[in-house]
C-alpha cells in the first residue's frame, strides 16, 4: 500500500484565494477545482488512499467536496503557521500503519500533473531496489509527486521544520531515483495570479 499525502493546508497568501478550489480552466471538466483535477488523476493511476491535509480554509474546502468517497480523507493541520513539513508531518500520522510501504506526496499548487507521471513513479520505486526516493525529472528540475520510503518516515519526523523534507532528500542523495518524464505538468508550480493566468487562463 501506498497511500497518497495532498498538502493543502498553506494560507494562499500570494493567491489571495484558497488555491483548492480554484477553477482548473475552460479545458477542464465543469466545475473542476485544483484538489478535485489532483484527487482523479491520483485515482485514475490507481491510489488507492487519498488523504489530503487541510488547513485554514478547511471548512470551506469540506463543503465544496461533492458526495462522499471511501478512498478519499480529509484531515485538518490545525497549525499550518509552522510550514508545509507540519501539513506532510499530520499527513504521515494518517498514512502509517502496518503494510504501508511509502507515501506518494504531492502539492494543491501542482495540479497539471498527469495520471501517466504519477503511475510511472509509483511504478519505477516499485521495480526499484532500494530506492529511498522518487520523484519525477525533466533537464535538471524535480518535480511532484515524490515518494518516501516507509525508512525514512522517522526522519521526516526529526527534520527541521524550517527546512523541511528537503533535508531529508540532500541526506539521501545517493538513493534517490529521478524519473525522466515529458510531462510538463509535474513541474509547474501554480502559487500567484500571474501563474494562474499563465497556465490555467481564466484567473
Amino acid at each position: 500500500m501506498i497511500p497518497a499525502i495532498v498538502l493543502a493546508a498553506g494560507a494562499s497568501s500570494r493567491m489571495g484565494r484558497p488555491k483548492a478550489l480554484l477553477p482548473i480552466g475552460p479545458a477542464g471538466k465543469a466545475g473542476e477545482t485544483f484538489l478535485s483535477r489532483i484527487t482523479h488523476t491520483l485515482q485514475e493511476a490507481g491510489v488507492e488512499e487519498i488523504i489530503i491535509v487541510l488547513g485554514n480554509d478547511a471548512a470551506a474546502v469540506r463543503a465544496a467536496m461533492s458526495g462522499p468517497d471511501r478512498s478519499v480523507r480529509l484531515i485538518e493541520n490545525t497549525h499550518p503557521d509552522q510550514g508545509q513539513l507540519s501539513s506532510l508531518l499530520v499527513g504521515l500520522r494518517a498514512a502509517d500503519r502496518p503494510g504501508v510501504r511509502a507515501v506518494l506526496v504531492t502539492l494543491v499548487d501542482v495540479p497539471l500533473v498527469s495520471a501517466d507521471t504519477v503511475r510511472t513513479v509509483l511504478s519505477t520505486y516499485k521495480e526499484s531496489k532500494g530506492a529511498l526516493i522518487v520523484r519525477p525529472a525533466r533537464n535538471g528540475q524535480h518535480g511532484h509527486p515524490v515518494i518516501f520510503d516507509r525508512v525514512l518516515f522517522q526522519e521526516l519526523r526529526q527534520a527541521d521544520p524550517a527546512i523541511g523534507a528537503r533535508s531529508v532528500v540532500h541526506a539521501h542523495h545517493a538513493d534517490v531515483v529521478d524519473v525522466e518524464v515529458p510531462d510538463a505538468g509535474a513541474f509547474t508550480d501554480i502559487d500567484t495570479p500571474e501563474a494562474y493566468a499563465r497556465y490555467i487562463g481564466n484567473a
